[in-house]
């Protein structure tokens, strides 16, 4: 028989190695799930209850196996749900194909039903967007569609309209210009390197400085050993930025955790303190936390030229990939014998780690939420894969989840979009079985994509949720009342039973609500075989502030205070308790 259009995409899918995709079926795209039926056995489709927590997968699934993500959806609103997810994967250079259906071929642009152009709206997201013309056309589309995804580490779209999806080899002649089986299922990696004097050069700039400071991301994910070796030649602390944490253990000496909004003093400290600054495999935004233009000398290696100077004035570029780069100019940089500044960091970082154990012990009702994700922390299994949810929850797990052994640790980095969590755990439950998955994730970021729990339970994953319950959109209220000098507004949540929406869905539910409580409920929630969801009831007037809070921000909290906020003696009971001394 002859092979459909639908039939070619999905053989070429498998033989370029992809076993998983995630999606919804619809008329749209149907033909395609035909395909997908008839070859289960070489590869998976995992249904979900919204695409966006479909693209949200993909995502996750190139993040956590350095392969390619794939999604699937319908023409239409089914494309169009897609979009936010593939923003994600487009913001931290993530593979990702995302596969859509499109209307009949010849009613295109004539306001049919779902008459959408897909080709269009993909055109910002995409570094590749093209629609399937015929049998003929099938190779040569997704084998370029998945070496530039690859390539470029960002968002591949192929469209295939409805009637074509079931065209055969029949229905179509080949044009004489594109030869039959021309185009390769082949992707050649690209490994560069900097030319030799530029790594001399690195390395001099190095050992001239007398205060380094290392800022590692993304990019030195599979460069611990390196990343530590120079950190201590070069007597420098490791800074990491939020989609680095992983990259050293958090208990290692050389490091001071993160930095940013959701970072720590000591880092923040360092990256002031620094006479020489090297930013590997990082693009961290927050400008306002790198040392101040002109003061400090500056190595970059990134993968990708573009980055290199994107965030703070550069003396040497390196381009290529951190693992590789770091051992080309390792053996030149000189041990240094003045440790003095990484003994600074290392000290700071004593007296940090006291306060977080004091802020993560506390015994006061309600539960204060940094109490839920210590006790978590201390559970967590040394090649556990953790996951969060953008919010106030970012910065509890940024804080307060240590990396240790192989842990992995996944967010929504520059895109910083809520409801990444519940879909982010699916694809690590799928890329890694026999590891434990805990999804840590506000009510807010929960609320937003809770049908996924529904996929949770469908296919039997022991994912275990922990949801931070405050009832109000936490990050946002702080920004109101810090960052703009104004009352919180808009940013409460009616109630949700997170642990009764748990059992209708057929998962395990708990509810903690005492401080005493936490860690046997916790090791309760991680025993348990199948899927869980914990929901910890907390103080909503918690503030999690920056290591580092601004003058500026200072006086607008009291600002906001003065204009009335409501619940205004709460909050400034609860500053005073903690001691935050940048604020009072």
């Amino acid at each position: 028989m002859a092979k459909t259009v639908s039939d070619l995409l999905v053989e070429r899918l498998i033989s370029w190695g992809v076993d998983t995709i995630f999606g919804i079926p619809g008329d749209g795209i149907n033909g395609v799930f035909e395909a997908l039926r008839t070859r289960q056995e070489k590869i998976k489709f995992i249904q979900v209850r919204h695409e966006e927590a479909a693209a949200f997968a993909a995502c996750a699934y190139a993040k956590f196996t350095r392969r390619l993500g794939v999604c699937i959806a319908t023409s239409g609103p089914g494309g169009i749900h897609l979009l936010n997810g593939l923003y994600d994967a487009k913001s931290d250079g993530a593979p990702v194909l995302a596969i859509t259906g499109d209307t009949y071929h010849d009613l295109s642009g004539t306001h049919y039903q779902q008459d959408v152009d897909l080709v269009k709206i993909f055109m910002d997201v995409a570094e590749f967007n093209q629609r399937i013309m015929g049998p003929a056309h099938v190779d040569n589309v997704v084998d370029t569609a998945v070496k530039t995804a690859l390539m470029r580490r960002g968002v591949s779209h192929i469209t295939i309209p409805k009637d074509i999806q079931e065209w055969t080899s029949r229905d179509e002649e080949r044009s004489r210009a594109n030869v039959p089986e021309h185009s390769a299922d082949l992707f050649a990696a690209v490994h560069p390197m900097p030319h030799a004097n530029l790594i001399e050069a690195a390395a001099e700039l190095i050992n001239r400085g007398s205060k380094v400071a290392i800022l590692a991301g993304q990019g030195c994910l599979g460069a611990r050993e390196e990343v530590l070796e120079l950190a201590e030649k070069a007597g420098a602390p490791i800074i990491k930025a939020l989609l680095g944490k992983a990259v050293v253990p958090d208990d290692h000496p050389y490091t001071t955790g993160g930095i940013g909004l959701l970072g720590t003093a000591p880092s923040q400290d360092a990256l002031q303190g620094c006479d020489t600054l090297i930013i590997a495999g990082s693009s961290m935004p927050y400008v306002e936390f790198y040392p101040k233009p002109g003061k400090t000398k500056a190595v970059q290696i990134d993968i990708n030229p573009s980055r290199i100077g994107l965030r703070h004035p550069i003396d040497i570029g390196l381009a290529g990939e951190c693992s590789a780069v770091l051992r080309a100019f390792l053996p030149l940089v000189q041990k240094k014998t003045d440790r003095s500044f990484l003994e600074k960091a290392q000290k700071n970082m004593h007296s940090w780690n006291e306060l977080m154990a004091k802020r993560g012990t506390r015994a006061d009702t309600p539960i204060k939420p940094q109490v839920v994700v210590w006790e978590l922390n201390k559970l967590l299994d040394d090649d556990a894969i953790v996951v969060t949810d953008s919010g106030t929850i970012t910065d509890l797990t940024a804080r307060f989840i240590h990396m240790r052994g192989t842990m992995k640790f996944a967010v929504s980095g520059s895109l910083a979009s809520m409801a990444n969590g519940l879909p982010y755990s699916i694809a690590a439950a799928f890329a890694y079985p026999d590891r434990q998955v805990v999804c840590v994730i506000g009510d807010g970021g929960m609320s937003m994509l809770m049908g996924e729990l529904a996929t949770i339970v469908k296919y039997n994953l022991p994912v275990k949720v922990i949801v931070i319950k405050n009832n109000v959109l936490g990050q946002i209220k702080w920004e109101q009342i810090a960052m703009e000098g104004a009352p919180e507004f808009g940013i409460e949540l009616q109630p949700i039973d997170f642990a009764g929406v748990a059992l209708a869905c057929g998962a395990a539910g708990y509810t903690v609500e005492d401080p005493a409580q936490v860690e046997s409920v916790l090791r309760d929630a991680l025993a348990h075989p199948g899927p869980v969801v914990v929901q910890a009831v907390v103080d909503p007037n918690e503030p999690e502030l920056p290591g580092h809070i601004t003058s500026e921000q200072a006086l607008n909290f009291m600002e906001a205070m003065a204009k009335g906020d409501r619940e205004r003696a709460k909050i400034i009971k609860t500053v005073l308790k903690n001691k935050i001394r940048e604020v009072v």
